[in-house]
């Protein structure tokens, strides 16, 4: 299944400079199964982003939104 993720960050620290907000948009082929893995880590865990994100120390807020794309057929 095809997948858009959107990650929004505000209020961010990336290798020492802070940025008020940065989006993030990508499409990915997953399985619901993989989407539900990553939902329930993305929920359970406060030091998601930072362990994940290379040179990330501090986040204010962040949300995730995934929406699966409808394919069209010619």
């Amino acid at each position: 299944m095809r997948i858009r993720f959107t990650l929004t960050m505000d209020d961010l620290t990336v290798d020492g400079e802070h940025f008020d907000s940065v989006i993030l948009d990508w499409e990915s082929e997953t399985s619901q199964e993989e989407v539900m893995r990553m939902s329930e880590r993305w929920i359970s865990s406060q030091d998601f982003l930072t362990r994940r994100m290379l040179g990330l120390s501090r986040v204010g807020e962040s949300s995730l939104t995934i929406e699966p794309i409808e394919e069209t057929v010619s």
